[in-house]
């Protein structure tokens, strides 16, 4: 069938769609994917379907389905949509990419997404598909996709012609860069990701040399650490030429694995390979330069080098060479030095998983290497990036940010509950001397098993969840926030028995709130609590607010520290369970994580900014406060950037009657 002829029907589907009654609109958005789809592999199609793109949003095509809210849609998923080879899915999705540019390059206005997000996302879809740019779609995606996988190459074309190659990689790898720079545990998409630019500069014959410079780090650290592996050998390759080598070579392999690991936060698969080869050849002498330790770390590690030998042996291979990482800041931490952690993971190293365990755990990491492998290599990360954790595209704020605080500040109790669920699948906890079981609780709001989470978050979190919720349940009644209770006996008793909340409960509305400002102040202010910094980490609620400062919903984050920046400004510094702690909150609050004296995880913002998206605290009531006032100014400042954001009009909560409290939620 000709063009002019797929085109008339594909506009009377159109037509029939817009006319359709809201229950009836199903049997015509078929009816404009099919058409569509056979529009996608004609010569100009994909030019014939973004002249029509204006209509498609308002005709219905997209409605009952994920694709009718873009605000919401994730980049990272529309690759696993491509895998999964479901020809209306992906030929809907293609439609969506196509209103997006129309949306982008101004052809239309939408109610739901602005032109700058969706030129972002866009951009964000190109830079993860970048395979398909180039017409590198592997035999598996040929297969499943048939003949559409040729319409997917030209719409990706086209899309690359609008957005422009220039702009996708530099920003690509802006984004890669700016996402290491928080050590997530969480790697594979970043791999991903820095495996398609290689590729894909390899394939342009130089033409974008100059663009992808900024690219080589990145990719050596992961194919070309050292000189033995300058031209990606391949791992069996590479062992043989250690081999061969003298001490002195051996050296300098070593400290080359180092540099390339802290600089970039990535790991090699040729890293595992040579610190197992240093154990199996007793070349030990040259891990301590492999990992690129300091003085506290090699003195920890002469101090437990069967433990820590028996580690990499058991848990670093290439599949889990990133755990290397975690493994040298482990013994950065001096977390060792707590006489209950070696003793932990020696029982960890030898644990015997359930059997759910380990079938989840196999269906989450693949086969290559025994569930309790993955597992270990997790506790390795985890305890090493106590920061690093992140809750993934889960509503379970409060377990990663709970995983996250053990890790810091009580890893003796992580490992004894990591041993407990792995070997018998269920966790108890007490709440207020109360025995809570999780295998005899319902699910919790993770109804299913976040599989897109590191090893000891997969294990944990349904358990951890199950538990929160219940606590939650068991206190609702008592009229005030229960988080005044679930903390302290949820997280540790190091959260401050004092508790402060802005709004009233009943409502939602602001509740002293100007004193709720002043106490924070004289809590965590250096300037007003003479000088006390932050003993333990404490667990905090925000309010979450999006880019255009508009209430989004609560969100579990825990206050670290407060300090001066280097420009002398007072910021409070914050570990955020989200994947990604930078983010616009509206209103020039924009979350920083480098450049303002952050540690590696941390995210911050000045102490004003930070305190009116704060929404409830705890503080330790034995402190003795100075006879400081708060002025009238910085409380009044406070307010007005509160009350022009997630308090501005405050009405009653949208779960208050059911809860009986303000629901923690995932932030979107």
């Amino acid at each position: 069938m000709s063009n002019a002829a797929l085109l008339e029907k594909l506009e009377h589907a159109l037509s029939q769609l817009e006319l359709a009654c809201t229950f009836n609109k199903t049997r015509f958005q078929n009816q404009v994917i099919d058409i569509s789809g056979r529009l996608l592999l004609a010569q100009d199609g994909v030019l014939l379907l973004y002249k029509l793109a204006p209509r498609f949003e308002s005709a219905g095509l997209f409605m009952g389905t994920d694709w009718d809210e873009p605000n919401n849609l994730m980049a990272n998923l529309v690759s696993v949509t491509l895998e999964a080879g479901e020809k209306s899915t992906v030929i809907l999705d293609c439609l969506s990419h196509l209103r997006l540019l129309a949306i982008a390059q101004h052809q239309y206005q939408s109610p739901k997404i602005d032109a700058s997000n969706a030129n972002d996302f866009l951009v964000q879809v190109l830079a993860l598909n970048l395979k398909h740019i180039f017409g590198a779609a592997d035999e598996t995606l040929r297969v499943r996709l048939g003949s559409l996988a040729e319409g997917i190459v030209n719409l990706y074309g086209f899309l690359l012609q609008h957005i422009g190659v220039d702009r996708i990689l530099s920003q690509l790898i802006n984004e890669i860069w700016r996402i290491l720079a928080q050590r997530p545990i969480q790697i594979n998409h970043i791999k991903v990701m820095i495996t398609q630019i290689s590729v894909a500069l390899k394939n342009t014959d130089g033409s974008l040399s100059e663009v992808g410079l900024g690219a080589d780090r990145l990719v050596s650290a992961l194919y070309t650490p050292t000189q033995t592996c300058l031209d990606d050998p391949g791992l069996e390759n590479f062992e043989a030429r250690l081999s061969i080598m003298d001490d002195n070579t051996l050296q300098q392999e070593a400290g080359g694995f180092a540099r390339a690991m802290h600089d970039v936060g990535l790991v090699s698969d040729y890293h595992a390979v040579f610190l197992r080869y240093l154990l199996k050849q007793n070349k030990t002498a040259f891990i301590p330069d492999a990992l690129g330790l300091s003085s506290t770390g090699i003195d920890i590690l002469s101090s437990y080098q069967e433990l820590i030998h028996t580690l990499i042996s058991e848990a670093i291979y290439p599949e889990t060479a990133q755990a290397i990482y975690g493994l040298a800041m482990m013994l950065e931490s001096g977390v060792l030095h707590a006489s209950p952690v070696a003793p932990a993971l020696w029982r960890q190293i030898k644990l015997q998983l359930s059997a759910h365990n380990n079938e989840i755990l196999s269906k989450t990491f693949g086969s290559a290497l025994s569930p309790r492998v993955f597992l270990l290599s997790g506790v390795i990360a985890l305890l090493g990036q106590p920061l690093g954790v992140a809750q993934g595209n889960n509503p379970t704020c409060q377990s990663a940010r709970a995983m996250s605080m053990w890790a810091y500040n009580d890893p003796d109790f992580l490992l004894h509950i990591i041993a407990h669920v792995a070997r018998y699948d269920d966790l108890l906890m007490h709440f207020e001397g109360q025995s809570i079981y999780s295998s005899k609780l319902p699910a919790g709001l993770a109804s299913n098993v976040p599989l897109d989470t590191d090893p000891v978050s997969v294990l944990l979190v349904p358990h951890l969840d199950k538990i929160y919720t219940e606590m939650g349940r068991i206190c609702a009644d008592r009229g005030e926030d229960p988080h005044r209770w679930i903390n302290p006996e949820y997280h540790g008793w190091w959260v401050g028995r004092d508790f402060f909340i802005a709004v009233d409960i009943k409502d939602g509305k602001l509740k002293d709130y100007s004193q709720f400002i002043e106490q924070f102040y004289l809590s965590y202010h250096p300037l007003y609590n003479n000088n006390q910094p932050i003993v333990h980490p404490q667990p905090v609620g925000i309010a979450i607010t999006d880019s255009n400062a508009t209430f989004i919903g609560w969100h579990a984050i825990t206050l670290l520290r407060v300090a001066l920046d280097q420009h002398n400004t007072m910021r409070c510094y914050f570990y955020n369970p989200n994947n990604d702690s930078g983010q616009n909150w509206g209103h020039d609050v924009i979350v920083s994580t480098q450049g303002h004296n952050e540690r590696f995880g941390e995210a911050s913002l000045p102490f004003e900014q930070f305190l009116s998206r704060l929404y409830i605290y705890h503080d330790d009531p034995v402190e003795v406060l100075m006879n400081i006032n708060v002025s009238e100014e910085l409380i009044e400042a406070v307010q007005d950037m509160a009350k022009k954001s997630w308090a501005k009009n405050r009405l009653p909560l949208t779960l208050v009657a059911e809860s009986g409290f303000p629901p923690i939620t995932e932030e979107k």
